[in-house]
């Protein structure tokens, strides 16, 4: 039986995203009203509405969890064994390792309604990430989960 993750945030689009969504089916509403009839106009703001919301949910579906395996962010898992230290970052440390300080060959999840960050120094010498950078509501509790759940390393083996 697996145990349950220290943490666990789905990352989804904030609620003014979906009043904008809305917003733009009844505009789509309002324009094919000038054009055509009533109900036209509402069959094409409904399909709106349906392709905005199925885009919605697909971009929502993120989710940034700790385990025993180690740190997942979607399909993405960097294990406990490559795991290095991990930092929250403030909005304007974000700012600057997602702008003139980045690395480029960094591993990024970002989203444009996110300011803060975690990132995680990945110590696999093979692997060509120096590190991941998190984009999360909650970039201290992950931190700290991050290594509250870390396994004793090393230790002596005969």
């Amino acid at each position: 039986m697996s145990q349950p993750p220290t943490y666990r945030e789905t990352v989804a689009v904030p609620w003014y995203w979906w009043a904008l969504g809305a917003g733009f089916a009844f505009s789509i509403f309002l324009a094919a009203l000038r054009f055509f009839t009533p109900a036209i106009g509402l069959a094409g703001a409904v399909v709106t509405m349906l392709l905005i919301g199925l885009g919605l949910v697909a971009y929502s579906r993120t989710v940034i969890r700790v385990d025993t395996q180690g740190l997942w962010v979607g399909r993405g898992v960097l294990e406990w064994e490559w795991l290095g230290s991990a930092t929250a970052l403030s909005t304007e440390a974000t700012r600057d390792r997602t702008g003139p300080g980045a690395d480029a060959r960094a591993w990024l999840f970002l989203r444009p309604f996110l300011d803060r960050g975690v990132e995680v120094a990945v110590v696999d010498p093979a692997d060509r990430h120096p590190y991941w950078l998190v984009a999360t509501r909650h970039p201290e509790r992950l931190a700290r989960a991050i290594e509250a759940a870390r396994p004793a390393r090393g230790g002596d083996s005969g």
